[in-house]
Parts: structure tokens; sequence; C-alpha cells
């Protein structure tokens, strides 16, 4: 099995190349920055479906502790605030019903996942304070990264000695004694390049119990080998301490938001290492990319007990990206995989305030995914690309249960998951695509290692979750206006779910639902008012539910609302600017799948503002919630079953809920020479 899978590995890291014309009329629709978020803006421009590149400029002036913070104005991107770094991210409904880690989505630094072999991710180890920009490719498209979630692939991208020379300091900080820093420096010559950044975070949170420290280490060297020929060593490292403040009442949320959950000392203590390396060779026509990874977590999680995880991943990856022309016609041709394999020795204690009591599981935990795509574009006449392609997953999970044998068993899944799709560019600043893609999204082990009402933790059998979705849309540049704008329509079947057998049970269990839909509308409008003023908007429509279920009918899912808005008014120069910022969610979201409670609407008003002090220093102010309002954000589904009554639904009393973000002003110094 192991030689078979070393046989399909390989992964795209390097997008589609594109004809210099090309590359040069697809830069003008992205509002960029710096010439390497420019080029990125122009390879992900070829893509036929929603796509995004942010670059860290977006967000230099506010305090960005999590990927909330960094992918605020990315049209379909749901994020919602927990607490410190601990959020919410979704999209077009990815992991809804997930209330901890993070499912259905493709985490990526500098093209390698930081997800693990099961396909589960932690995005706390991912610190926006060192990108120098993030791509996101929403639901299918994001293939040419070997993903194959419905909710598709964010890749985090670092500098290099090439793109950000010279030294860089930052330190910033405020309200709830939050102070963070970061030191960096980059060089390059004729032979290579070298890049390394520390970054360092506190702050006690603006709830009880939910304070954090973090110390982080991001660095690459890259060296020329030869003509056309280049190998880059990336490294990383982490020590993150996050106490868990935990969900609240209702009640609580809007009469005490500061509030937090004591009980177990509950934490998410998180070190690990990244190594990789990735070598590119120019064939002329075409490019040639290999490398392998090395991954190392320890995980200390008291929750309602002790979870001791010592997890170690490997991959390989390899992809080959052709072009040349067929009968006169355009060709691009792209072939790839990626291989992971994973192993995790996983351990679970009674939790005794925070420390191991008696041992309640011990397994060894062994993952293998293996994604494989290929993808063919030809322009049968000018300006249209017609695309072509398809991922193959293979996967395999294998439970063995140490402490209770029989509850052990493995897993095995194949499928595949094609993908058409056409680009219409008929002017130099607008285009239009549609596209149409399978999803598969395997289980990890939080949904096959499940602990049922009064038994053991252990293997248990959940399937695939599958969808076909359906997405046209644009996104241009005239005049005033930049847009990016997509629908979208998912049939999922299979979608994981969770719910509680027993009122009060932790952890929910999980279940393959029946068939569900997704659907909706991910808008970015960008309005250049004068040289001065700049309107940034986003706005979100979520209709997710069940179709024809036989206990929730045609309810709609919970947790993300339907409408969802953000603006920011950009006003000023480099030198001098104001930011007021606006957060809208006009109608919340359903508490459950009954459809019995929703949660109520907010808005929330922020304010930036910088000031460059001479060239290369800036000092930047970051406030939030300028009002105090008290809301809900973020929900933990929540549903009851119950034999005599299974649509019992939770009430203002139940401990499900997540404050929005409390006032806080933030402000910092950042400086390049």
């Amino acid at each position: 099995m192991f030689l078979r899978s070393v046989s399909l590995c390989a992964l795209i890291l390097s997008c589609h190349p594109a004809y210099a014309d090309d590359a040069a009329d697809q830069a003008t629709i992205i509002v960029t920055g710096s010439p390497a978020v420019e080029d990125a803006a122009a390879r992900v421009a070829q893509t036929p479906g929603g796509v995004d590149v942010v670059s860290a400029d977006d967000y230099a002036d506010r305090l960005a502790v999590s990927l909330r913070d960094a992918l605020a104005l990315s049209p379909g991107v749901y994020t919602q605030p927990r607490f410190g770094q601990e959020v919410r991210i979704s999209i077009r409904g990815s992991g809804l019903s997930r209330g901890y880690h993070m499912r259905g989505l493709t985490l990526l630094q500098d093209g390698i996942p930081i997800n693990s072999a099961d396909d589960n991710g932690d995005f706390q180890e991912l610190d926006p304070q060192v990108f120098q920009h993030l791509e996101v490719y929403r639901g299918g498209n994001a293939l040419r990264f070997g993903g194959s979630a419905l909710g598709g692939a964010i890749n985090a991208v670092t500098p290099t000695g090439r793109t950000a020379p010279g030294a860089e300091l930052r330190i910033d900080g405020g309200s709830f004694d939050t102070l963070r820093g970061k030191a960096a420096y980059g060089y390059a010559d004729d032979h290579g390049d070298a890049y390394a950044a520390i970054t360092a975070d506190r702050s006690d949170s603006d709830r009880a119990h939910g304070d954090r420290k973090a110390l982080r280490f991001n660095g690459n060297v890259g060296l020329k080998l030869g003509e056309g020929i280049e190998t880059r060593f990336y490294a990383s490292a982490q020590t993150i301490r996050q106490h868990l403040a935990g969900a609240l009442s209702e009640k609580d949320v809007l009469t005490d938001p500061s509030k937090g959950n004591f009980t177990g000392d509950q934490a998410r203590n998180i070190d690990s290492i990244r190594l990789q390396n990735r070598t590119s060779i120019d064939l002329g026509a075409g490019t040639l990319a290999f490398g392998l990874f090395y991954n190392a977590k320890q995980l200390n999680h008291p929750i309602y007990q002790v979870i001791d995880q010592k997890s170690e991943d490997r991959g390989l990856f390899a992809s080959l990206d052709l072009n040349g022309d067929l009968a006169g016609m355009p060709v691009e041709l792209s072939l790839g995989s990626q291989a992971r394999f994973g192993r995790a020795v996983a351990r679970q204690y009674v939790n005794m305030n925070g420390r191991t009591g008696a041992l309640t599981a011990d397994a060894l935990q062994k993952a293998q995914t293996i994604n494989s795509y290929g993808e063919a574009r030809i322009a049968p006449v000018a300006n249209l690309w017609l695309i072509a392609g398809g991922l193959y997953t293979h996967g395999e999970r294998r439970i063995a249960n140490r402490l209770t044998p029989a509850r052990s068993g493995d897993a095995s899944f194949d499928s595949f998951a094609p993908k058409l799709g056409l680009l219409y560019q008929p002017v130099e600043t607008a285009q239009f695509y549609a596209n149409y893609s399978r999803s598969v999204e395997l289980p990890g082990f939080g949904e096959l290692s499940q602990t049922p009402a009064g038994g053991a933790p252990g293997f248990t059998p959940v399937g695939l979750q599958k969808a076909w979705t359906a997405e046209v849309g644009t996104r241009g540049r005239i005049g005033i206006a930049a847009w990016d704008v997509s629908l979208y329509r998912a049939d999922i079947r299979g979608e994981m779910l969770q719910y509680s057998v027993v009122a009060g049970t932790i952890p929910a269990a999980t279940f393959n639902a029946d068939r569900t839909r997704h659907q909706g509308i991910e808008a970015g409008l960008d309005l250049t008012i004068t040289p001065w003023a700049t309107l940034r908007q986003v706005y979100q429509y979520s209709d997710f539910r069940f179709r024809n279920d036989v206990q929730f009918g045609d309810n709609r899912l919970p947790v993300v609302p339907r409408h969802f808005y953000r603006a920011e008014l950009a006003l000023g120069n480099e030198a001098l600017g104001l930011t007021p910022s606006v957060e809208w969610t006009p109608q919340g979201a359903w508490v459950d799948y009954a459809n019995s409670k929703r949660v109520g609407s907010y808005a929330l008003l922020n304010l930036g503002a910088h000031a460059q002090l001479r060239d290369g220093v800036t000092l930047f102010l970051d406030a939030r919630n300028l009002t105090g309002k008290r809301a809900v954000g973020d929900i933990s589904a929540l549903v009851r079953y119950v034999a005599d009554n299974p649509a019992t639904a939770a009430d203002e009393g139940s401990a499900a809920f997540y404050p929005i973000e409390r006032r806080a002003v933030y402000a910092g110094v950042r400086a390049r020479f």
C-alpha cells in the first residue's frame, strides 16, 4: 500500500502558468499591493470560480490575532470569535456542527497542509503577523491544492528574503493587558535568500479564564541550484498556551459577557514543529515541483476529560504544469498528487481540575490521505477557457483501542470528484465564470472515535460527506467599482452533523444526515469614491437546510445567519488615515435543528487609524465595538434527542453561546528598514 501511495503522490504548489499577456490582463482585475501579491492575484484570476487574494497590507493596521482579523473582508469567508484566538471559520457552510478544532477546510502554509492526515485542523498554529498574503479558494476551486472538502482551501504564504528584504519590527497591544511583538529579517543575493520571523503574544482576554500566551518562529531559506532550479527549506515552530473560557448561556452573554467557565480548568496547549522542502524546475514550457514535509505536534487539552495526544504527519508531493498549443489553440495541463501519512497516540484521562486522573482511553490512530488530481484547460476562441479535471481521494483510518480492544476498527474510503468549468473575459478588466464540481469529505478521528452515552471511546462508523456544487459568478473592475460575486448551490448527501443523545452529553454524537442543501451568495464590492476615500464591502447570503428530512423536514441548519455584512471606509492616504467600519447581522442564526429558537441581531461599529511618522515607521490604532454592544456571536448547534420528543431544543439557559468581542482599544507601531 505504501508503494502504491508513493507512486500516486503529488500536489500543485505552483499554480497554472499564465501566458504573459494573460497574467498582465488578469492582474488588473484584483486590487493588490506588492509585486509578489500581484503575481498571486494574476494566478488565482485564472480560476473559473470563487477565489480571493488578501494582502497582509489589508490588515497591517489591525491587531491581527487570528484568521478572523486577516479575512474580515474576504467574500464568502464566515468567521466569528469565541475568545482569544478561538474562532469559527466556515466557507459555504463547512464544518457547521463542529464545535471544536476545524473540519471542512484545507489549511496550508506555503502550499503545505497543516491539517493532520485525517484532515482535522488547528488554525491556531497560523499567525497572521507573518503572512505576506493569503489565497482563498472557495469550494471545488481548491483542486489545485489537493482540496476536496466542501469549504475549499486557504493558503497562507510567508515572505522570503527576496519579497521582504531588510528588517521589520512591530509591537502592539492595549485592552485586557494584550501585548504582541514581531521581529523579522530578510536577506537575498545572487545565490539564494533567507527570511526569519519571531512573534510573541499574550493577553488576559476579554473573558475570564480566556488568557493566552504564544511564541512562534517561521523561517525559510531558498537556494539556486542552477539555471531555472530552486529549492526552498521551510521551518516553523509554535508553543501555545490558551485557557478556554467556554460557552455561556444566552442570558449570561447579554448580561455578563466577561464571564468564563473555570470548571475543569479547561485549556488547549499546543507544541508543534513543521519542516518542509519544495524544489521547482523551470522546464521552459512549464514547471515541475516536488518535495516533502514533516509535522509533529503535542496537544494537552483539558476539557470534559483531559485529552493528551502526540502526533506525527509526514507527506510527499509533486506537480507538473505544462502549457503549449493544440491545433493553434492554447492548452494548459496540470497533474499532481499529495500523500499524507499520520500517526497519533491518543489518550484521555479524568479531568481533575486540569490535571490527569484515571486513564479512560488509550488508542493508536493511523491515517492516510492521498489526493491525486489532473486538470486541462483549453481556449477554443480568444478570451474563453474551458476547464475539465478531477480529483481522486483515497483515505484509510485505523484505530487500535488499547484500553478496550473491542472498540477498535478501521475504514477505507475511495472517491472521485470531477470538475467542469469555463472562464470568459470579454474585456481586459472583467471576467465571468461557471463551474460544476463534486466535493468529498472524509471523516476524521473526531468523527470515527466517539464516546457513546455510557460507553467506552472507540471506533464508530461514519460515512463520506459528498456534494455536487454549481457555481456562477463574475469579478472585475470598471471605473470606481471593483466587484467579486459568486452564486452557488451545493446538494449534499451524508453531511456530518452532531446531536446529543442525552441532554448535556459531551461530546455530541456525529451522524451522516440524509440530504441537505447549502446555497448562497458571496459578494464583494469596492468603491473608489475619491483618491482619498475607498469603501470596501462584503455580503453573504447563506441558505443552509435539510431536504425532506424524516425528523426535521426542510428546516434550516443552525449556526450561520442568513445575512451577514461588513464594510469599511478608508479615508486618507498612506501618510495619514481614518477607517471606520461596521459589521451587521440583521437577523440572528437558528440555535437548533428544530428551528425553535434563534439568537438576536446586532451591529458593531469599529474604528481604525494610522499615521506615518517617517518612511517605514507607522503608528496605528484599532478600536473595536465602540458602542459596547452585547450579542451572541457564535453558537454550538444544539439538539437534544429525547425518545418522546426528538425535536427538543435548547433554551436561553443552555450553555451553547459565545459573545461577540467586547469594547477594546489597541494601538501599535510598525517599522521597516
